[in-house]
């Protein structure tokens, strides 16, 4: 098994994760709040560990993306993030009846060209 990653969140990252906690609690209550959390948690720990399934953003968003913008699913969001050498890098983590195309267009475009 490969070793793990650091990896981080974003500041957009870590907003959504906070909103996600704050409306699972507001509907759902404390327990299931800090469950999702530990999930979403979870999942970009094993994405930098390379043990989830992801899929290239570019197969949801028909547009002019960076190769390595990628997403992994975790109950009713994606974990949008990238990955080089030395890091995983969640850039946001998006509910799935926003505006994937949109929201992963713009990622996209803040991401800009990749220098290798």
């Amino acid at each position: 098994m490969p070793t793990p990653k650091p990896w981080r969140l974003t500041r957009a990252a870590e907003a959504s994760l906070i909103e996600i906690a704050h409306w699972t609690l507001e509907t759902f209550g404390p327990r299931q709040a800090a469950a999702y959390e530990d999930d979403l948690i979870a999942t970009c720990r094993d994405i930098a560990a390379g043990t989830v399934a992801s899929q290239d953003c570019r197969r949801l968003v028909d547009a002019d993306m960076p190769e390595d913008l990628r997403f992994a699913r975790v109950g009713q969001h994606f974990v949008v993030f990238i990955e080089d050498a030395a890091q995983v890098i969640i850039i946001d983590i998006l509910h799935n009846r926003t505006d994937l195309p949109r929201r992963l267009a713009n990622l996209g475009a803040l991401r800009g060209p990749r220098d290798h």
